[in-house]
């Protein structure tokens, strides 16, 4: 005998159709408030480089009353000219292009070899080796034992005095070594069974395999070689062919502070009469110095998003 089909109450259909209509609107509100948010970090976040740039195409004298916000109230190239009125920039612009450039490649290449060998647990020594590498990340020397160690090296006043030193990076080599860690063993034992050695392993099998921690790495050594001006001020700082980029934009930077009492000043760091004459000021000029220091990166960043974000998840999940 068939069971009677029991109809649903008044009371209990109402609150079925409740139950339906805020399922249906719990997506809406949640899509709703989530671009909302957003918006809202979007525009926190360009804000301050829209302003940079409106306050970098602004003339001088009129930064100094404020209001400036998204648009520049008085329209001109003045600042920009500043910065580049001097012909020594041009060749600091290469020279920090040559050493962002061959930092990265030198750093990834032995930084991943490094953690390759250290990962090898028939290494006998790979514990001892990582440990004394660690303790570089928590002890340093010291300026001046520096000074010395790149003076007995023959490295001040020259090029190289920019490369050296950072060739290796001890937390680069561990979070290389952690990707390593999740590359199939078995793809390491059937080359060895094929009969490769380990740099035939390391140049055909693990440097290809990590290419996103490798693109993460490379943008976090090309930002730091590329914003670096201290080593230029403490070790080729009696060499202006050598000098960065970074290094002649903080001299113009501190030069600009006196630039609008001192025209000879403002000469002497390489801006024009013109710009001395037009009030170029230490924020107006500091706005256009920002903007020419990050462009280059704003222009790298696009092209390695992608491997950057899967790198950042290294070592978060273990399967």
């Amino acid at each position: 005998m068939a069971n009677p089909t029991i109809s649903p109450g008044p009371a209990s259909a109402a609150a079925v159709n409740k139950r339906n209509r805020r399922g249906s609107l719990e997506p809406v509100l949640f899509h709703t408030l989530n671009a909302i948010f957003m918006i809202v970090l979007v525009i926190v976040t360009l804000y301050p480089f829209l302003n940079t740039i409106a306050v970098s195409l602004n003339a001088g004298n009129d930064t100094i009353r404020g209001g400036i916000y998204l648009w520049p109230r008085e329209f001109t190239w003045q600042n920009y000219k500043a910065v580049f009125a001097s012909g020594t920039i041009y060749n600091a612009f290469w020279i920090s292009v040559a050493r962002t450039v061959l930092s990265t490649v030198l750093n990834l290449f032995l930084t991943t070899m490094l953690a390759y060998t250290l990962s090898r647990r028939e290494y006998v020594f790979r514990k001892p080796i990582t440990l004394i590498f660690i303790l570089t990340m928590y002890f340093n020397a010291g300026l001046i034992p520096g000074y010395f160690l790149m003076k007995d090296l023959h490295l001040i006043n020259t090029f190289w005095v920019y490369v050296v030193p950072s060739m290796i990076s001890a937390f680069n080599m561990i979070v290389i070594r952690t990707y390593i860690g999740t590359i199939p063993e078995s793809l390491i034992e059937s080359a060895r069974i094929d009969g490769a050695g380990d740099f035939k392993i390391f140049i055909r099998i693990i440097f290809p395999l990590c290419k996103p921690v490798l693109a993460t790495i490379a943008l976090f050594v090309a930002v730091g070689a590329w914003n670096s001006w201290f080593d230029a001020f403490i070790y080729t700082s009696s060499k202006q062919e050598l000098s960065t980029l970074q290094y002649e934009l903080m001299k113009l930077l501190s030069s600009s502070m006196n630039a609008n009492s001192n025209p000879a000043v403002a000469a002497g760091a390489g801006m024009s009469q013109e710009a001395a004459a037009s009030m170029v000021t230490p924020l107006s000029i500091r706005a256009a110095v920002t903007v020419v220091a990050s462009v280059p990166i704003l222009i790298v960043y696009p092209f390695m998003q992608k491997y950057f974000v899967v790198g950042l998840n290294v070592g978060s999940v273990k399967e």
